[in-house]
């Protein structure tokens, strides 16, 4: 019993010592490794872990500059805040309108200052500025241009085209920034762009352009006259967010190219901004529209076709035996003008122009205004005098 008693302490004896034993062999490790962390070779082994690590930071930063911010960074200081003031004329007395209540009251006549804004681009270094005729107005008193980093200046109205809706003005200033104009021609449906502007008088609030992206939707966009006179065809559109003040501003490509002037924009029955159908004027015409205006101050619409027309009825079809439905019989001729220069006579019949239909007297205006036309140029007539068909060239003059 005894002898059990005895082996059964000094089992445990031995298992204690074991356990110390490995106590003491795991802290001389541990010491050992704590020691060789701290030498100079184990430093200079982590000390380009820690620049790879801020490389990787740097490359990360660096990567969120693309195209499209670098793009915003070169074009920004070319856009222009447009400031408005027009002279507005009105009446108080509610008896303007009645001839004869207007004998008895006073006609006292009001003028009122009206602000309004848009957006402007400059085109050239010495301060021309592209923007709508519609932001100028035909009515404007003052225009001053805004430039990033707040500088304003008196912009004097070189020329204006309402047919077009482009207006070209300068300041007094040389070295400005610019942007290349592109080529319209060349955009794609679904590639980048970028609209700068003044939404909302946004510009003045940050000195500096409020900037959307988006991408061309389509082009080629048709629209015909509207009821403010402006004839917008071959329009670009882009989902890029336009919105009130952006008319006249910038829409680029990310080749820093200017290839539109933001326009207008269509907007949902519940809301008065951009719900991402805008639209812009391709470069290539307000190429052809700002050099004319540089030139002559305007672009000559004012023509004279010099003949009165009736649209053909059916007795005027039967009498003359035509084998047509649409056309206008010429019923007067003025001397001199481009119908008469042309060797038109009273009764013939216009049956297109341009190789266009023509069915009354309205017909042949639109079609001369949806081609951007003016005096000077030329269209094509086809014309039935006694049952034959010819064409002739009419050219517009005054």
């Amino acid at each position: 019993m005894k002898k059990s008693i005895f082996s059964i302490i000094a089992l445990v004896i031995s298992v204690i010592m074991l356990i110390v034993s490995l106590q003491f062999y795991l802290d001389t490790r541990r010491h050992l490794l704590m020691k060789s962390l701290i030498t100079p070779d184990s430093i200079s082994v982590q000390i380009p872990e820690i620049e790879d690590r801020l490389n990787i930071n740097e490359s990360l930063f660096s990567s969120r500059e693309t195209a499209i911010t670098q793009t915003i960074s070169q074009v920004s200081p070319a856009i222009t805040g447009i400031h408005v003031t027009r002279i507005k004329q009105y009446s108080n007395n509610p008896f303007f309108s009645d001839p004869f209540f207007s004998r008895f009251f006073p006609n006292n006549i009001y003028k009122k200052k009206i602000q309004s804004l848009g957006s402007g681009v400059l085109i050239s270094s010495d301060g021309y500025i592209v923007t709508n005729a519609h932001v100028v107005g035909v009515d404007a008193v003052e225009v001053y241009a805004t430039l990033s980093g707040g500088k304003r200046y008196p912009a004097e109205i070189i020329g204006m085209d309402a047919l077009t809706d482009i207006a070209l003005l300068k300041i007094n200033s040389e070295d400005l920034p610019y942007i290349k104009m592109g080529d319209s021609k060349d955009i794609i449906i679904g590639e980048w762009v970028i609209a700068l502007g003044n939404p909302f008088g946004l510009f003045d609030v940050s000195n500096k352009p409020i900037v959307t992206s988006g991408i061309i939707s389509s082009i080629h966009m048709d629209f015909g006259e509207t009821e403010s006179g402006h004839v917008y065809q071959d329009m670009i559109q882009t989902d890029a967010s336009i919105n009130s003040g952006n008319s006249g501003g910038a829409l680029v490509n990310m080749s820093g190219e200017l290839i539109g002037i933001n326009t207008f924009i269509f907007q949902g029955k519940s809301s008065s901004g951009s719900i991402g159908i805008g639209f812009a004027i391709p470069i290539n015409r307000v190429k052809h529209i700002v050099e004319d205006l540089k030139t002559y101050g305007e672009i000559a619409r004012n023509w004279d076709f010099g003949i009165s027309g009736q649209p053909l009825t059916q007795s005027i079809i039967d009498y003359y035996n035509l084998d047509t439905d649409h056309g206008i019989i010429i019923i007067d001729i003025k001397q001199g003008k481009a119908g008469d220069l042309a060797g038109l006579k009273i009764g013939d019949i216009i049956l297109s122009v341009n190789d266009q239909e023509v069915k009354t007297n309205q017909d042949v205006i639109d079609i001369i205004n949806n081609s951007y036309l003016k005096v000077g140029d030329s269209v094509k007539a086809l014309i039935n005098r006694d049952g034959s068909e010819f064409s002739v060239e009419i050219k517009l003059i005054r």
